[in-house]
């Protein structure tokens, strides 16, 4: 583990950017990068370094589980919406439905293990990211780092979620089992136990591979579209540079690239997304099996809703993850520009 810590750290990704001339005061965020104007400041840790990758994992918890939790009503008329669109015929009609029976505390339930699960989730799924988004860039160079940086983030963001995918799975079957399953526990230190004496471990895992088939092109979707979204607001939308802009002014725009992302991810994972809703409702049910019952326009179910709270999710989530990384000061590289040997070849070319 030292290695890859040690690797990271090295990368030339961490220093993809070009030379910028500035009157700026200019500071090292990383070896022979220059950041200037609103990021010239001191830092708590080096970038790529292990104290970063836990700060920033922490910064993934809080991301993750507090918004995560803060949905959970509209996620349970979701999942209610997936696996029986009969009973709840809408967003509207499914929060009427459930209160009807239930009352309004019964929109929280299955929030215990959206928060554990969730929590433990985004330490993964933000820590690796920035674990192997440094990494997979030493391993490629500098300039096709910045050349194929889509596919940098696509990589690297579907490495963490493999492994966020596996802390997760085991409260996410919890969570649905409470939330869909009539008679199952309505908590998690009840239904943790029911779930792991009368299916062994392979209770908690058996969604795993729908989950990964959910989760990985969601994630995917998430960092590569908010990461070249933030570089066009800053190019074409953002009337001033990056590093003119305030902190306030910059966790705006992280919101906006945010929210843009989460519709798009909202989309590309529905379907993978009512798989595992219905799968975790049915004991012995196999994805094939789930996929060939709902049909095409039964894998859409739900779909409305899961683009607000995803969209609203995501956004929050980078919002949170971004303002934490300020609040705790940590290194907040601009996006990428060209690297001065890669401008160098691009010009002797046009010569």
């Amino acid at each position: 583990m030292f290695s890859l810590w040690e690797t990271a750290k090295n990368s030339p990704f961490a220093r993809p950017a070009a030379t910028v001339e500035c009157d700026a005061p200019q500071k090292e965020l990383v070896k022979g990068r220059k950041i200037a104007a609103a990021d010239a400041e001191e830092y708590s840790c080096e970038y790529g370094s292990g104290k970063y990758y836990a700060l920033c994992g922490f910064g993934g918890l809080l991301s993750c589980g507090l918004t995560h939790t803060a949905v959970v009503p509209l996620d349970l008329v979701k999942c209610r919406i997936q696996v029986d669109p009969d009973k709840y015929k809408g967003v509207i009609n499914g929060f009427k439905v459930s209160i009807k029976e239930g009352g309004v505390r019964s929109l929280g339930l299955g929030w215990a293990p959206t928060f554990f699960g969730y929590s433990m989730q985004g330490v993964c799924k933000f820590g690796f990211y920035e674990v192997f988004k440094i990494l997979y860039g030493d391993l490629i160079g500098e300039e096709n780092a910045f050349l194929y940086r889509t596919s940098l983030y696509l990589a690297a963001s579907a490495s963490a979620e493999f492994f966020a995918d596996i802390a997760l799975s085991p409260m996410e079957a919890c969570k649905v089992r409470i939330q869909t399953m009539p008679g199952f526990a309505t908590t998690l230190r009840a239904g943790f136990p029911i779930i792991l004496n009368n299916e062994g471990l392979n209770g908690f895992y058996k969604g795993l591979v729908p989950l990964w088939s959910r989760q990985i092109p969601y994630t995917m979707m998430k960092f590569a579209c908010f990461e070249r979204t933030v570089e066009a607001l800053y190019s074409h939308v953002v009337p001033k540079p990056r590093d003119q802009c305030s902190k306030s002014e910059q966790l705006v725009v992280t919101f906006a690239a945010g929210y843009i992302a989460g519709v798009f991810c909202a989309i590309v994972s529905h379907p993978a997304d009512t798989i595992v809703s219905k799968l975790n409702q049915k004991s012995g049910s196999t994805a094939m099996g789930v996929a060939k019952e709902l049909g095409f326009a039964g894998l859409w179910k739900g779909l409305f809703p899961r683009i607000i709270m995803i969209g609203t999710l995501t956004a929050l989530q980078w919002f949170i993850y971004d303002a934490v990384k300020v609040t705790l000061g940590l290194p907040r590289p601009p996006p990428p520009g060209m690297p001065e040997s890669l401008r160098l070849k691009l010009e002797a070319k046009q010569a």
